[in-house]
């Protein structure tokens, strides 16, 4: 059987169709999983399914994964920055099949000293989806090498939402084209992704209506826009240069990352703990802090289910208070005075001695 080991790894030999010599590693220190690895190949030769092994390195399928991404995702820039990170540890000459289990838990182990462990789950995902379309265009021909490594739990520790004193602050600090893209996000409770993207073929100011085709839910959600909204798009209507709703000033071009400009404001307010998608969380939670029911709110948010919009309902702890109250002198004295048992002692019996 050609199965032998190099240094701690071992490996297997065999022909394929053409009766060429292929081999292998396992990467595994198990001489079991060699062996099944050697009956698997050989049965793939005998069916006349078997396929080369593709040499190819973590920067080569890097660079085909970002022409897919800039092609399907919105999020592409926010996986380019995450592949540097991989790439950085699992070095770009390496090949794509000597990335393994051992290896990626290393890595989580290393970004968890530097970052969240929501962040690690991110990244480590990135790379799960790379591994799975590498298989998909049989650049990969094993086992997703993911399949024994778990993600970081993550605890859902609550919402933060925007105080309306802090959104004063935040105002008077940004920016402002940051202070009509916030304000309409506060009033449309938008993504981010979705308010740079926006279109004014998607803008009926006639009806008061938006219609946001979603990236992420990949569906089409009518958004009713109040007057404060109305505003901030009358305004940005007067200088109109291209079909884009809001635009660079500077360069006239849709905008792609406001992340420092919004953080630099967010500093000199002396807020901290927010970013864009807190304007989201802030319009669902004062929407319920109103009295709106979470049906409507999920239609507005363009959820799935309202279940995923309950994570907002735990933020309206005064509508809670107020409705509890509501039950105050309306309660029944249900508790009765136990009468009290008069007992008898029993009668001892008399011993005669």
């Amino acid at each position: 059987m050609g199965i032998y080991r190099r240094h701690r790894i071992w490996w297997i030999s065999y022909y394929d169709q053409t009766r060429t010599r292929i081999q292998e590693s396992s990467h595994s220190s198990r001489r079991r999983d060699a062996e099944k690895l050697h009956a698997l190949r050989t049965s793939e030769v005998l069916r006349g399914v078997y396929k080369h092994p593709v040499r190819i390195t973590l920067d080569e399928f890097g660079e085909r994964y970002m022409e897919y991404a800039k092609g399907n995702k919105r999020s592409w820039l926010r996986d380019q920055q995450m592949l540097k990170h991989l790439i950085t540890f699992f070095r770009g000459e390496r090949q794509l099949t000597d990335i393994t289990a051992p290896d990626i838990e290393g890595y989580k182990l290393y970004r968890r000293a530097l970052v969240s462990g929501s962040t690690v789950n991110r990244e480590l995902a990135l790379l799960k989806r790379m591994f799975n379309l590498a298989i998909a265009w049989d650049l990969f021909l094993d086992l997703n090498p993911f399949r024994k490594v778990k993600f970081f739990r993550e605890f859902n520790t609550g919402v933060r939402v925007l105080s309306p004193e802090e959104e004063t602050q935040f105002v008077k600090c940004a920016a402002p084209y940051i202070q009509d893209i916030a304000r309409f996000a506060l009033g449309t409770g938008l993504r981010i992704g979705d308010v740079f993207s926006l279109r004014w073929s998607q803008v009926d100011l006639e009806t008061n209506i938006l219609n946001v085709f979603a990236a992420k839910s990949g569906k089409v959600t009518e958004v009713p826009i109040n007057a404060e909204v109305r505003k901030v798009l009358e305004y940005w209507l007067l200088g109109k240069r291209n079909d884009f709703v809001f635009y660079n000033p500077e360069s006239g071009k849709p905008f792609v990352d406001l992340k420092a400009g919004f953080a630099l404001a967010c500093r000199k307010a002396g807020i901290s703990g927010v970013t864009w998608h807190t304007l989201r969380h802030t319009f669902a939670s004062r929407l319920l802090d109103r009295g709106v029911d979470i049906v409507t709110v999920q239609q507005l948010l363009g959820h799935s289910t309202v279940t995923v919009t309950m994570r907002y309902a735990h933020t309206n702890l005064e509508s809670k208070r107020a409705a509890v109250a509501k039950l105050e002198g309306n309660c029944y004295n249900l508790a009765t005075v136990r009468p009290k048992m008069q007992q008898r002692m029993p009668r001892l019996s008399q011993v005669h001695p």
